[in-house]
């Protein structure tokens, strides 16, 4: 009887080209996962969705879907314009920043997370000097100028509230104003002024003052107090929902 052929050493052919096959793919998915965002809400939508249609929820209980629930959740849409927006901020916001340092500037802009949306928050010293509300920087003028050209190019549903703050210390004997609330306001209405200025629409801006009253940081610090003198420039997204809710007023009821 022959003796049995002995077996290559090496793989199949066929199989190692499954297991490239399998490689490429889960490099594939790996790197759809790295650029894709993760958000709880829709992933438990997505669930709710899925166990609907599998009858069935945790305990046993049938589900149902809700028409308002789905007609409440957001567009991607929306939000792939809004991370656009932001996006576009923050480069700009980078970009002045690097001009400042080239001039030998310490204070810097940035750009921070709000609960409706975000913030462009400006060290007054950038602006103004101390005590006064007239723009004393070119730069910075020319950057609220590229401020209004982004806001003109941002969807009409969102709105822009610039509002100033100062720090707890008295005002300067040469300041022509008589506290740090008519200073903090003059500070946010001069800003308001050079974005209506550059065609930005003033029915989507408000600007108000706080005075010292709504700091970030400790006043106790020189540093501190350098941070919350300052002028916001924040973004907030209008919610079609809350124009329904605003209908009916205590005066209503």
């Amino acid at each position: 009887m022959a003796d049995c052929p002995k077996c290559p050493r090496c793989l199949p052919g066929w199989l190692q080209q499954f297991a490239d096959l399998m490689s490429l793919l889960l490099v594939f998915f790996i790197l759809l996962l790295s650029m894709s965002t993760m958000d709880r809400k829709k992933v438990n939508e997505a669930i709710g969705s899925l166990n609907m249609a599998m009858s069935v929820l945790e305990g046993g209980t049938m589900t149902e879907v809700s028409p308002k629930r789905i007609q409440l959740a957001t567009p991607i849409v929306n939000e792939q314009e809004t991370d656009e927006v932001v996006n576009r901020v923050t480069v700009t916001v980078s970009e002045f920043n690097e001009i400042i340092r080239e001039h030998g500037g310490e204070e810097s802009v940035s750009v921070q997370d709000a609960q409706d949306g975000f913030i462009i928050r400006m060290p007054a010293g950038l602006l103004f000097r101390q005590g006064s509300a007239e723009l004393h920087n070119a730069d910075s003028l020319l950057f609220l100028k590229r401020v209004a050209m982004m806001i003109n190019n941002m969807p009409q549903d969102i709105d822009v509230i610039v509002s100033g703050h100062t720090d707890d210390q008295p005002l300067p004997a040469s300041s022509a104003f008589n506290g740090k609330w008519e200073l903090s306001t003059a500070r946010a209405v001069t800003v308001t002024k050079v974005l209506i200025d550059r065609d930005v629409k003033p029915s989507r801006i408000t600007a108000s003052g706080h005075a010292q009253f709504k700091p970030i940081v400790t006043n106790g610090t020189e540093q501190g107090r350098a941070e919350n003198r300052r002028v916001d420039i924040q973004f907030i997204g209008k919610d079609k929902n809350d124009k329904d809710t605003t209908k009916t007023t205590v005066l209503d009821q």
